[in-house]
């Protein structure tokens, strides 16, 4: 490794065999720091090294899919750079090349980037993987590209610190693994899911990564909201993420009823813990893809959330006493 390394530490930028090497701890759940790095509206918000900002010119994040974009350097100069990807597995593992064109058609490398749970966030690993030790010290001399990374992984570190959620905790009298039957199995859902007063019922479900849960929320009065998960990542019994959208009967995604600037989609992630005969459960819950209006309407909203999930984990509550 090369003397710039800090082997001795958790987090480490290195030269190592025909690579540059980076891994960063970033506090945040994987399905974020996936989301920050698969969605432009967060690439272009801490992409590249200080002072350079990146426009999108086209972006499809699927295995054979293009990122192409401009890096505008601080001296007004343009980069334009391609993206082919290789892998896309989300939420934990990209690959693809990295291939510049024009003024950087000199720049081409393989990008392995994993993304690992680790103490309650996200331990990133990158390796930019070059055909030499002497390509890749052509871009570290010429291109400042180990300390280019190190000024991306810090905004990125930095970006991630403005993605504020919300969060709300709860303990129920049961075992850990009644709780995820309750968030995992239909059956269960439709009887407490929603909002309180409100009947739901299950249109569609599939636990599994990428599959849907489409269900119908009736209140009293005959109103009815459509409403949908995208499920993410499960790990019985502790950990289930998925992101919560507003939807219309068929599962497209649709404006909330009540704010017309509410987020479409929201990361939700729910963990378990046991403790002795009780759960401990937290729910957290992020913005994805949003705008400035759409992000401020959403932190407004936390008093009302707050009250709402409580209620709705009341619901749970009971239900939860009558089938244990």
């Amino acid at each position: 490794m090369d003397a710039r390394s800090s082997p001795a530490t958790t987090e480490e930028t290195a030269l190592a065999d025909k690579e540059i090497f980076a891994t960063r701890f970033l506090d945040a759940p994987r399905e974020l720091v996936w989301a920050a790095w698969t969605d432009t509206a967060h690439l272009e918000q801490w992409w590249g090294p200080v002072g350079f900002t990146t426009t999108t010119r086209r972006a499809e994040m699927k295995p054979g899919g293009q990122w192409r974009f401009v890096m505008h350097g601080p001296d007004g100069t343009d980069y334009e750079n391609r993206v082919d990807f290789v892998a896309v597995e989300p939420p934990s593992r990209l690959a693809y090349e990295h291939r510049g064109e024009g003024e950087t058609k000199d720049i081409s490398f393989r990008v392995e980037v994993a993304f690992a749970e680790e103490a309650g966030g996200t331990r990133l690993t990158m390796r930019m993987r070059f055909p030499s030790n002497a390509a890749r010290d052509f871009v570290v001399e010429k291109h400042g590209a180990f300390e280019g990374l190190v000024e991306t992984m810090q905004r990125l570190r930095d970006h991630m610190t403005t993605l504020r959620g919300f969060t709300v905790t709860r303990t129920f009298d049961a075992p850990r693994e009644l709780l995820w039957r309750a968030h995992t199995e239909a059956k269960h859902l439709a009887r407490w899911w929603g909002p309180k007063g409100f009947e739901t019922t299950v249109a569609r479900h599939e636990l599994r990564p990428g599959g849907m849960f489409l269900y119908k929320m009736t209140s009293a009065a005959g109103q009815v909201m459509w409403g949908r998960f995208i499920y993410r990542d499960i790990a019985a019994p502790g950990r289930l993420a998925f992101v919560l959208s507003f939807s219309d009967e068929a599962g497209g995604i649709m404006r909330a009823p009540f704010d017309g600037d509410w987020p479409l989609e929201t990361l939700t992630v729910i963990t378990l813990a046991q403790h002795d005969s009780r759960t401990a459960l937290t729910l957290r819950a992020w913005p994805l893809g949003a705008s400035e209006a759409e992000r401020q309407a959403y932190l407004a909203g936390f008093k009302s959330m707050d009250g709402g999930f409580n209620a709705s984990f009341d619901v749970l509550d009971d239900y939860l006493e009558r089938i244990r």
